[in-house]
């Protein structure tokens, strides 16, 4: 068998940030972003056979897995160029992985119901056109839980860690700072810094036990409710964090977006 993946939790940008034009005041807003999910394959080192992912943009009353064999596209972004309506990332889906995703959160005690009609997502499907970008890996993509809760999440990541041990790369897409309303001021910056430098802190934590109770309560985190006015683009970071079980996360990718507000993502294990 191959060597246990790493769980990964990756930035996706907004929108389809890298298949557009950037901003005329930043026109190099998403390049490290991007040269970060374009070295995300070497960084691995092998390709799994699938990837799971779980991104900010899913959510359901009840853990719902994609078992689609061929997985469309939810182009579920607005007001963007019509070029981008038009992207095209044509990776197989898993049913087989599906019902491995099933079958470890039920055992779990957690519901699960399958979906075979919804598309993949642009937290999922925008990023990986830059990480894969020949869509041959089969992905999967796991939503998350209608609430919230940093527990549940947690404790999904938990049912679903034996997938590292199985060669399926466990990949949490949102983002670090998701304050849509306020990316510019001197308050979001200095906000963003001091979430940023928590969350490191804590994911470097080597206690299993300590960091699952720090995520828990994240909302008591200095900046943290600035940085996530609602905490769906965080959630994923739970799934990631709750697989990595005692192994601790390191940032890859860091930096303040936009000469402002600190972005960050991690890899466990």
């Amino acid at each position: 068998m191959p060597s246990r993946l790493p769980t990964l939790m990756i930035p996706h940008g907004g929108g389809p940030c890298f298949f557009m034009d950037p901003p005329p005041g930043s026109p190099g807003m998403w390049d490290a972003m991007a040269a970060h999910l374009r070295g995300l394959d070497a960084e691995i080192g092998r390709r799994p056979r699938a990837v799971l992912v779980v991104s900010a943009h899913w959510e359901a009353e009840t853990a719902s897995v994609n078992a689609s064999s061929a997985p469309g596209l939810l182009y579920d972004y607005y007001g963007f160029p019509a070029s981008t309506y038009r992207l095209a990332y044509p990776a197989p889906g898993s049913p087989e992985v599906a019902a491995r995703v099933q079958d470890l959160l039920e055992a779990s005690g957690l519901p699960v119901a399958i979906e075979r009609e919804r598309g993949l997502d642009h937290g999922v499907f925008i990023p990986f056109m830059l990480i894969y970008p020949d869509a041959a890996i089969p992905v999967v993509q796991l939503s998350l839980i209608r609430g919230l809760s940093p527990r549940n999440h947690l404790e999904m990541g938990r049912a679903l860690a034996p997938l590292r041990d199985e060669d399926v790369l466990i990949v949490g897409s949102g983002m670090t700072y998701h304050n849509l309303r306020d990316m510019g001021s001197d308050r979001a910056s200095r906000e963003a810094e001091a979430f940023d430098d928590w969350l490191g802190e804590v994911l470097k934590a080597t206690d299993e036990a300590s960091r699952c109770q720090a995520l828990s309560d994240w909302a008591e985190a200095p900046g943290a409710r600035y940085a996530h006015p609602r905490e769906e683009h965080l959630m994923p970071l739970m799934i990631a964090a709750g697989a990595a079980g005692k192994d601790p996360g390191r940032r890859l990718y860091g930096e303040r977006l936009g000469g402002r507000v600190a972005q960050s993502g991690f890899r466990f294990g």
